[in-house]
């Protein structure tokens, strides 16, 4: 595997391969890098929810951006790494959805996330990609709710698809340069406008249903409720399946 991507940097085990990027984010030896992990005992979703994949089952990855990006672009980031994701997924015959704001399903069920994290330098930052998929189903393990697993849909090598997606990133890389051009791109792949979600603001017990109609500046999802339209801002809820 060559190009801006070409180290890859394997453990058996870590807390997070998020926060082992993290501490190498003003490291400019480190650009380009990733680092796989077998197993993480600290494993964290968005809003710090746990991601919970027994040693062997899942593709736990997160990568270092070779060059710097916009700061004011950094929510574009995740939206681009689940572009390239989907797409190396549909590469080994797995046809994921993407599904606002950082998930991608099979068949209604969570497969695969995606959480960046970033060093911001005045105008510019570093950013790393945290990726998880389902792979292989674990004998004896309980989730709630059940997630999806590659192998619902195809036989998966875990290093195969790794290299699927790193030549994706690699690909699409120059994408990077143009946020708007993302965001488009990112709508017309998860069927936005026109696609129902089922949201649950922070703060609220019942969550409400609405249909996307475009995915806003800054990552909110801009959907119509009631006939009236309003943007569901990156922080302040949860899409539900």
């Amino acid at each position: 595997m060559g190009g801006a991507f070409a180290r890859v940097v394997y453990v058996a085990r870590t807390g997070s391969t998020n926060d082992d990027a993290a501490e190498l984010l003003g490291d400019d030896a480190a650009l380009g890098m990733t680092i796989v992990a077998e197993e993480q005992t600290r494993g964290l979703g968005r809003k710090g929810r746990p991601w919970i994949a027994p040693a062997g089952s899942a593709l736990l990855f997160t990568t270092i951006l070779p060059r710097d990006i916009l700061t004011d672009d950094l929510w574009i980031v995740p939206f681009w790494a689940a572009l390239c994701v989907r797409d190396a997924l549909a590469d080994v015959g797995v046809d994921a959805a993407l599904h606002w704001p950082n998930d991608l399903l099979l068949n209604g069920k969570k497969l695969a996330g995606i959480l960046c994290t970033s060093r911001v330098l005045g105008k510019r930052a570093r950013v790393a990609c945290g990726v998880g998929i389902n792979v292989h189903r674990a004998a004896g393990v309980a989730i709630d709710p059940p997630p999806a697993y590659c192998d619902d849909a195809a036989a998966v090598e875990r290093p195969v698809l790794l290299a699927r997606i790193l030549e994706r990133f690699g690909g699409d890389l120059r994408l990077l340069e143009d946020a708007s051009a993302i965001a488009r791109r990112w709508e017309t792949a998860a069927h936005v406008p026109g696609q129902r979600y089922r949201l649950l603001l922070d703060g609220e017990r019942a969550p409400f249903e609405a249909m996307a109609v475009a995915l806003g500046t800054g990552g909110g999802l801009i959907v119509e409720r009631d006939g009236r339209t309003q943007t569901v801002a990156l922080a302040d809820a949860r899409a539900l399946r």
